[in-house]
């Protein structure tokens, strides 16, 4: 239906003007100089339905930024079509008999194939007043012009009028109509193409307003009547301890304490709120990745896993989703957010609760479930943090298996009955140039109690607001689509089957927790804060000369870029003398100023709070650093002993600092000893043999920075190995393993004057047994005691050599038990 009527047209001119003057879009997206149009051939732009307001819109902005008009008629052959047409709305069910509207295509088609046709360009617009998911609002829902509920004039009117700040309009890939019909029949061709933008136009309203909301006491009242809670509740109801009618009540219940309340007004008003907070907490919040999300959201169902660092995680992710022109996903909060003021404003934005632990509490687990299988059905976007809680020592946590394994059991229950829509992980990574928890993670690290959350607490974060905090980066990694996940790890039987899990269920949770985790560190983003961390952290007391923390940061932005560790990760802009001066902004370290030359340092309190931000892209450097480190020792190297002696440690490093480790070591190892020796901090011989360069001296001291990032994961293995083996096989569990290696670690680090406590995180003692019974150093007897062979003593005698006398002796010293020298230590290699 073409949008110009003689009335229309005298108006059109005026409203343009008017509409140019009065409305400031949000967002126009793409780029409107990346629309990527033909020069040569015609534009028309093609609306979702017929609307003045959207029309005259379209016609101020394509003048603005300089594209085909949208306003007038075009020449394409012997026709003068609109420039900008509208699909035709459907017919209403009441008048079943109404004549078929045609789509405004056909005459376009038939000209294709006269002498003087001409192919046309059809570039879909999405335009939307306002971003109201479907459910009704009162006054507001007059004010939300877009719902998946039609507008009606007056309400469109009302809308323009209040929402001059919120529209957003989207702008498809242009389509040639000639590539989209196949020249059969023009009338059936007409239809083809008005399928194919109806299909488009839906993709984009389900990715910018998510899909259609239920009331909240019908999804509620839905989830205790469903059979898999029934089933539960008469489980309950015939052991005879309470009635079916209390357990139906009781499940009502907990499904308003677990369900969120997502709401039109308070989007909107926390869009206006927050965007206040970032302009006065940060500099600038810089996204990146988002595109790969845009393309997966109209037809998959998002799981954003971001990382999880600072309560500021759940706000910040859903702004960014909302600015850019996606729907703000359902959050999985835990349940002591749920407090008077903060929780009813969190549940409204979006926020559902759920309890620490709920293994014992059948029926409460069967409501969640329930809830989270219909939320994933609908299609709804979720995000929640599958390290559990924020970490406090700043690595990323293991992933826990809870809510992964009940998206993966939802997602299969859905394929078996075939019902199945697609699902994406959205791994995220945040990074803050500084934290606001920075204190109390500090006081937790050291033995504090955590404070429980309140409104008196929230208070007293609000006072430090006027502190600097920088920059923010939110990085989106590689997604990951769920059926894709299980094709490759269980085959494609899964989809055939109709039990609602496959085989060994928990190795498939816990496999898909790493693989996201490995994701998230893969996008990290590297800032001024964390780099002079990484390199200032790196020196004995803290300290360096300015001249020498230029050229290290140099250095580890130049591996990075050569050789990213990291599929998306992003590196600051700026000079390395730039990165210092704002890490001295933001009292992150000290200047010292000295006649030979400045010196920066960090007092115990910033190297605490240092430590935390260069634990957030360690796992970055892990090859390099591990590489470095073993030319502390040992001068030179010849690549087949460097592998032999890196290959047993390795994948133990990086399943701990959760990297993907290379195809082939070797292959990865001569790719950075070459880059090393192009840096300047190594010499290649010219066969296989690679050495430390004596000249000049500071590549020396490059190089042993470089290493020093390893040592304390070194340390902890040694430790660890030093234990298992002086006990002998079949004598500890891996409990009792873990907490000795832990007790030596703290000893250690008190000795040494180290004020790091997640050197000795028994969590990172954990990992490590873990890594070792997954790599086959290590198994479990009958009684469940770690078993080990003759291997692992010869490669712990061997990685020795990683380790230089001095640093060996120290930790021979801290092993050694009641006087005895530790049986580990007693072979010289």
């Amino acid at each position: 239906m073409a949008l110009l009527h003689p009335l229309k047209t005298l108006l059109h001119a005026p409203m343009t003007r008017l509409i140019a003057a009065w409305v400031r879009p949000r967002l126009i997206e793409p780029e409107p100089t990346e629309l990527g149009l033909a020069p040569d051939l015609p534009v028309l732009y093609v609306l979702p339905r017929p609307a003045l307001s959207d029309a005259w819109l379209l016609a101020a902005l394509t003048e603005r930024h300089a594209l085909p008009r949208a306003a007038g008629r075009r020449r394409i052959g012997a026709l003068r079509p609109p420039a900008c047409l509208a699909l035709p709305a459907t017919r209403h069910r009441l008048w079943p008999r109404a004549a078929r509207v045609e789509a405004p295509f056909r005459a376009l088609i038939e000209q294709l194939d006269t002498p003087d046709g001409q192919p046309v360009q059809l570039v879909p617009v999405s335009v939307f007043w306002g971003r109201a998911p479907g459910k009704r609002f009162g006054f507001w829902r007059l004010l939300a012009a877009d719902s998946w509920r039609l507008t009606g004039r007056l309400r469109r009117a009302l809308s323009v009028l209040v929402n001059r700040g919120s529209v957003e309009v989207h702008f498809g890939a242009p389509l040639r109509l000639d590539e989209l019909v196949a020249g059969r029949e023009p009338a059936r061709d007409d239809r083809k193409a008005a399928r194919l933008l109806r299909v488009h136009f839906r993709r984009v309203r389900t990715r910018v307003l998510g899909p259609d909301l239920s009331h909240r006491r019908t999804l509620i009242e839905g989830v205790a009547a469903s059979p898999e809670v029934r089933r539960v509740i008469d489980d309950l109801a015939g052991e005879g301890r309470f009635s079916r009618e209390r357990l139906r009540r009781r499940a009502r219940r907990y499904g308003r304490e677990i369900a969120s309340n997502m709401t039109y007004p308070v989007l909107r008003f926390m869009d206006g709120l927050l965007r206040r907070l970032w302009n006065r907490l940060y500099d600038g919040v810089d996204v990146r990745g988002l595109a790969a999300v845009k393309a997966l959201a109209g037809d998959h169902t998002l799981v954003y896993v971001p990382c999880h660092r600072s309560h500021i995680d759940y706000l910040l992710l859903s702004y960014v989703l909302y600015q850019e022109g996606l729907m703000p996903p359902h959050i999985a909060a835990g349940r002591n957010l749920d407090m008077p003021l903060v929780g009813p404003l969190l549940r409204r934005g979006g926020a559902f609760f759920l309890r620490r632990s709920f293994r014992d509490n059948r029926l409460y687990g069967a409501v969640f479930n329930e809830y989270l299988h219909r939320l994933i059905a609908r299609g709804h976007p979720l995000e929640y943090f599958i390290e559990g809680g924020r970490s406090r020592s700043g690595r990323m946590l293991p992933a826990r298996p809870g809510m992964l394994a009940m998206t993966v059991r939802s997602f299969l229950r859905s394929s078996a009955r075939g019902q199945a829509r697609p699902l994406a992980f959205v791994p995220v990574y945040i990074g803050y140039e500084r934290i606001i928890e920075s204190a109390s993670y500090q006081r937790e690290l050291h033995g504090g109690r955590k404070r429980q959350e309140s409104p008196l607490a929230l208070l007293r974060v609000v006072g430090r607001l006027r502190r600097p905090f920088g920059r923010v980066a939110v990085n989106v990694g590689e997604p990951l689509p769920l059926d894709a996940f299980l094709d490759e790890r269980v085959g494609r039987r899964w989809r055939e089957a109709r039990e609602e899990q496959p085989d060994r269920f928990t190795d498939l949770v816990q496999h898909l927790g790493e693989t996201l985790c490995r994701r998230i560190n893969a996008a990290a983003a590297l800032n001024p804060v964390n780099l002079v961390a990484l390199a200032l952290l790196a020196t004995p007391h803290h300290a360096i000369e300015a001249r020498l923390l230029a050229r290290q940061l140099a250095l580890l932005a130049q591996l990075q870029r050569r050789l990213p560790s990291g599929a998306r990760i992003s590196l600051p802009e700026g000079t390395p003398e730039a990165w210092i001066d704002r890490a001295l902004a933001l009292e992150a370290i000290q200047r010292r100023e000295q006649a030979l030359g400045d010196i920066l340092l960090a007092d115990p309190a910033q190297a605490g709070r240092l430590g935390w931000f260069r634990n957030n892209v360690l796992h970055l450097f892990a090859l390099p650093g591990l590489v470095a480190f073993a030319f502390r020792h040992q001068a030179a190297h010849r690549l087949d002993d460097l592998e032999a002696l890196l290959a047993p440690g390795w994948p133990i490093l990086a399943r701990e600092l959760m990297v993907e480790p290379p195809a082939s070591l070797r292959e990865a190892l001569v790719a950075m000893l070459d880059l090393l020796t192009e840096l300047g901090l190594l010499e290649h011989d010219g066969e296989d043999t690679w050495r430390r360069r004596t000249e000049p001296l500071e590549a020396g001291e490059c190089l042993d920075l470089l290493g020093q990032l390893m040592q304390p994961s070194l340390e902890r293995g040694y430790l660890l190995l030093a234990v298992l083996l002086d006990a002998g096989p079949g004598r500890l569990g891996a409990d009792e393993l873990a907490s000795r290696s832990r007790q030596l670690a703290e000893r250690l680090a008190l000795l040494s004057g180290r004020d790091a406590p997640e050197f000795f995180d028994t969590r990172l003692f954990v990992g490590l047994v873990e890594g070792l019974e997954r790599e086959g150093w290590l198994w479990r007897d009958a009684e469940g005691r770690l078993v080990h062979d003759q291997r692992l003593r010869e490669a712990a005698l061997r990685s020795r050599r990683l380790f230089d006398p001095a640093l060996r002796h120290r930790l021979q010293l801290v092993v050694r038990r009641e006087g005895e020298p530790c049986r580990a230590d007693t072979a010289r290699g």
